[in-house]
Formats: structure tokens, C-alpha cells, sequence
């Protein structure tokens, strides 16, 4: 019988399996979803495969633990403070609300809930398109105290998305203005090529706006506005199907870039 144990464990959502001596040391490690076993050595190799027999389900690649890209590197030293990934959307928002709620009035809502819900719909939607090389990342510091709402990484490219509420309202955009139902007209567009322009500055790399409107009633777009998109939260899928100008290597490497919060300031 082998002298190894098989330790389960979950990982980012993944299964993982530790071989480790008796002393609790590792020796190695089975990834049930890529069929790879990980030696840190081969002097333990046929005990390895005996202990992890009864846990394994056809042929198995099996051979050292593949060599960490630079992307991967860059997230493995990033301080867990410094990593922006875990934000939540609308991260900034939900912590101001927490500190200080506002006045609990029911006919003059606070906005910032009205914002937060706007960026916890956008987000989620892109939340959603996780996946096949796309990235999402929420509530991005910038200097100055401002923020870009969401940040979508992927093969077409990169986007800094801003949610706007606009439920049961109509919206008109009329570049560089935007109307929200009776709402006085705003140079809205204008901010956000700008908040683009200091992503593209941050990240050495061309950042592309979108306005994303919450559950707009209708949209009125004048004509298409420069160098930026104008989208409902359901047409946020879309942006995946544009060309691809980015590769796979380039996409990880940006988004290591993206999550470490000095990359900001």
C-alpha cells in the first residue's frame, strides 16, 4: 500500500487533489478538469499514480507542473490588498453606502443607490460573458477620486464600460450630451473618453468607451457618437463578437496589469 494520502480541495471553484507524505508535505497534484497529474518530482512517481488509482477516470497527462506565464507570475506575487479582481460591481458604492446611508427618505431616493443599481445590473451582464478569453474587472480607482465603472478585457480589445440608470426612462444621446427623462441634458460623453484616455495611459494600451444604459424605456442616439458605443445592458454581449485584435498571451497580460490597484495610481 502507498505511503502517500489524497487530500481533496477546492481551488478558484476547482477541484484539486494533493498527494502529500506523512508529514503533510506535497509531492504532487491531480487537476480532475484538465486530466493532468503535477509531479514535484519524479523520484515519487509510480507511488503518486498507486495513491491517486481509485480517483482517476481514463488516461491522464502526467509530467511537472507547467511552467507559470508572465500573466500568472504577476498575479501569484500581487499583495491581496493590491488586487482589484475581487471587487464586486459597484465595490466603490457599496463602501460609501456602508460608512454613511443618507437619510432614509422615500420620496427623495438617495442617487447613489439608484447608481449602484445601475452598476450591479452592467456588471452582472458582463459578469456573465466571463469566459472564452474575456475578463471583467469592477470599480477601478482612478487619480482624482474617479472611477471607471467596469473594465471588459478580451479579444476585441479593451473597454471601459460606465452604467448609467435609466429604468422606464427615456434616453437621448446626442454626442456629447446624454438626456435621461427629464433630466437636464449632460456632456456625459465627454467624461467618458476622457476616463478612457487615462485607462489607455495606465495600461499602455487603447481603451474604447461604452455607455451602458440600466433598462432604458427607450433609446433615442441622434448619431453615432466618436470612438464610442452606446449600449442597453441586454446588447452588452455583443461586444464579444467584434474582431479579435488581441492574443490569448496579450489578453492575460492585461489583465494581470489591470487587477494590481498600483497599475492606478
Amino acid at each position: 500500500m502507498s505511503a502517500l494520502r489524497v487530500v481533496p480541495t477546492w481551488r478558484h471553484g476547482r477541484e484539486r487533489l494533493y498527494v502529500c507524505r506523512r508529514d503533510g508535505s506535497n509531492v504532487a497534484w491531480y487537476d480532475p478538469e484538465s486530466g493532468r497529474v503535477n509531479l514535484l518530482g519524479e523520484d515519487h512517481r509510480e507511488a503518486v499514480l498507486e495513491a491517486l488509482e481509485p480517483f482517476l477516470a481514463g488516461p491522464v497527462a502526467v509530467g511537472p507542473p507547467p511552467v507559470p506565464t508572465p500573466a500568472e507570475m504577476a498575479r501569484l506575487t500581487l499583495h491581496p490588498d493590491d488586487d482589484l479582481a475581487p471587487n464586486r460591481p459597484g465595490e466603490a458604492l457599496l463602501v460609501a453606502l456602508d460608512r454613511g446611508p443618507g437619510p432614509a427618505h422615500r420620496f427623495r431616493p438617495d442617487p447613489r443607490r439608484h447608481a449602484l443599481t445601475a452598476e450591479q445590473t452592467v456588471g452582472e451582464a458582463l459578469d456573465r460573458m466571463e469566459g472564452a478569453g474575456w475578463h471583467t474587472l469592477h470599480s477601478l480607482p482612478l487619480p482624482g477620486g474617479d472611477r471607471v465603472h467596469h473594465l471588459l478585457i478580451g479579444p476585441g480589445g479593451l473597454f471601459a464600460v460606465h452604467a448609467l440608470y435609466a429604468r422606464k426612462q427615456r434616453v437621448r444621446v446626442d454626442d456629447p450630451l446624454v438626456t435621461v427623462g427629464r433630466h437636464d441634458a449632460e456632456p456625459l460623453l465627454r467624461r467618458l473618453r476622457a476616463d478612457a484616455d487615462r485607462a489607455s495611459h495606465a495600461l499602455t494600451a487603447e481603451v474604447r468607451p461604452v455607455l451602458a444604459l440600466a433598462n432604458p424605456a427607450d433609446l433615442t442616439v441622434t448619431a453615432p457618437p466618436r470612438s464610442l458605443h452606446v449600449l442597453r445592458d441586454t446588447e452588452l454581449p455583443g461586444l464579444t463578437g467584434l474582431g479579435a485584435v488581441l492574443k490569448p498571451a496579450d489578453v492575460e497580460a492585461l489583465h494581470a496589469m489591470a487587477r494590481d490597484r498600483n497599475t492606478w495610481v
